[in-house]
């Protein structure tokens, strides 16, 4: 949504029966939370902001700065579909800001804001697509989650192996409902598995529609009956919940591939080699690392056109590169953080002049262990993974990066 003002989100307010507004925020884990205030309070939220309990929300706990506020930002008015539509509620994602209206350094949701301003003035966008994957469980009689899945299905079975295809219709409708354009939809490997793709959009609306598809995936699979679950390793012996985050650059509505292939490619070679690095920040749990090497989730740090387990990929369609598909996130990353260390990442080979080392096309599993020695791999624990990000020359050397960076990793160890 464009730029809106105060007064005419008031009209809308009462011109569509809105009885309460929501202004929703994440933790640093990107899970959402929210203050309903009633409208009448909106225009006050809108100035100062409104006062919320920071010390108990993980990551904003700071004895620096304990007087937070939540500033809604207009453009993104969004009505949810599922509640009652007499008395209608309003969402708006917020900004955290400090007691003189100031943004707060530490908010991940700024921190994106202004890694995107950075990119602005090299005169490029990056745009952001996502491929999530989730597990519908059956419920028992209390409507507690079990883990028996929902179906049997597998890769892109149809009804009546297929249980989840109404309700991915469901997810699909409403989302587009908020503003979201799914791509396709599709039962995956996994029985009770599902896949929904959804189009790129400018990054920080990107990150905040990541945040509404698991709200909405939530919602509608609670609504009939279904608990849906985004970890990554949900069932022991089947495939993990991958997150594939598809990013390109753009100038002037031109993908820089076609125009600055070497500006791109230096930013793709920037994301490969400081993924040790961030993984952390693209997977939080303990879990998270179970998914590596098995099946097509990467372990090794390698790219490829057109082969699929590998880390990174740069797809040839009809003879053209579009940009690449980060495959090793899973869905417990708070975008704004992960969103900003890939970005930050590539920013850094972009100074460097870095050049992508030569493709891996051959599968693993026909390497000996001899070859793959050859390529780093990914941290394989999470404790692995915070000592890759304590020790990071790339993130140290950041001022922004570094303050989050230490926030965050002190909220997932503990």
């Amino acid at each position: 949504m464009s730029e809106i003002s105060i007064n005419e989100v008031m009209d809308f307010i009462e011109e569509n029966d809105v009885k309460f507004i929501r202004l929703a925020f994440c933790d640093y884990f990107g899970n959402q939370k929210n203050i309903s205030v009633m409208p009448e309070e909106l225009k006050k939220a809108a100035e100062r902001g409104e006062p919320f309990d920071s010390f108990r929300i993980a990551g904003f706990d700071d004895p620096d700065c304990q007087d937070l506020f939540l500033r809604p930002d207009l453009s993104t008015m969004c009505i949810l579909p599922w509640r009652p539509q007499e008395g209608r509620v309003l969402r708006f994602y917020s900004d955290v800001v400090t007691a003189d209206g100031s943004g707060y350094a530490l908010d991940p949701r700024k921190l994106l804001k202004d890694t995107v301003t950075e990119c602005k003035k090299m005169d490029f966008k990056p745009r952001v697509g996502l491929n999530s994957e989730f597990y519908l469980f059956r419920t028992d009689e209390e409507d507690n989650p079990t883990n028996i899945p929902w179906d049997h299905g597998t890769s892109y079975d149809i009804a009546p192996l297929d249980r989840g295809e109404n309700i991915r219709r469901e997810i699909c409708l409403t989302m587009e409902e908020m503003g979201i354009t799914p791509e396709k939809s599709y039962h995956e490997s996994g029985p009770g598995q599902n896949e929904i793709d959804f189009e790129e959009d400018s990054t920080l609306h990107s990150a905040d529609n990541f945040i509404t598809y698991k709200n909405v995936v939530g919602a509608v699979s609670a609504r009939n009956g279904i608990y849906a679950s985004f970890a990554p390793k949900p069932l022991q012996d089947c495939s993990g919940n991958g997150l594939h985050i598809r990013m390109a650059l753009f100038r002037g509505g031109v993908n820089l591939i076609d125009r600055d292939p070497a500006m791109a490619e230096a930013f793709t070679a920037g994301v490969l080699h400081r993924m040790r690095d961030i993984t952390v920040f693209l997977n939080t749990q303990p879990e998270s690392y179970l998914r590596f090497g098995q099946g097509e989730a990467p372990k090794h740090i390698t790219w490829s056109m057109q082969n699929r387990s590998r880390l990174l990929r740069i797809p040839v369609i009809n003879g053209k590169r579009t940009g690449f598909i980060l495959r090793s996130p899973d869905s417990g990353i708070n975008p704004y953080i992960a969103f900003t260390m890939i970005i930050k990442a590539g920013l850094s080979g972009i100074e460097n002049k870095e050049r992508l080392p030569e493709p891996v096309e051959r599968s693993m599993r026909y390497m000996t262990d001899e070859e793959k020695k050859a390529y780093d791999k990914l941290p394989l624990t999470l404790d692995e993974a915070v000592e890759c990000a304590k020790n990071s020359s790339f993130i140290g050397s950041d001022e922004a990066l570094k303050r989050v960076s230490e926030r965050f990793l002190s909220v997932v160890t503990g």
